[in-house]
């Protein structure tokens, strides 16, 4: 599961130094979408969710769902995961315990990327399939 957590990273920080340039996304098909609501637990475990759908034109590339949370100027990436392409619609969900930000509940922004990685220039660079910003809640979990 560390994995993950290493990818949630990877693609957070990505996010935040990378713009995407217009015309950039792949696929019309490709998309992710992020629920109005996220959840935060006591011990301070963030969890974001949402849908995806990817072509299986990526293959036999990984396709990743990340997402990237801000709040009252504080940011982390959460968790991150594995991408089943195959032109269907699936469910998402990324969770985390940021260990350099704190977030509560209350309103906060969320960035979902849907993406890979490519080797066009001999070195692995994020190709952006789909990226959503959305404004949510995150709400105490359990309620």
């Amino acid at each position: 599961m560390r994995i993950f957590h290493a990818i949630g990273a990877a693609v957070g920080a990505t996010l935040f130094l990378v713009a995407v340039p217009s015309g950039a996304l792949a696929e019309p098909s490709d998309m992710i979408t992020v629920d109005p609501t996220g959840y935060i637990a006591s011990n301070g475990t963030v969890t974001l969710s949402g849908t995806y759908r990817c072509s299986d034109d990526a293959s036999p590339a990984v396709v990743y769902v990340g997402s990237h949370l801000e709040q009252d100027g504080n940011e982390a990436g959460i968790g991150g995961t594995v991408a089943e392409c195959d032109g269907n619609e699936h469910r998402w969900s990324n969770h985390d315990q940021p260990f350099r930000a704190a977030f509560k509940p209350g309103s906060a922004k969320v960035q979902g990327t849907l993406l890979t990685f490519s080797l066009d220039f001999g070195i692995p660079l994020p190709r952006f399939l789909s990226v959503e910003d959305q404004r949510i809640t995150l709400a105490p979990a359990g309620q």
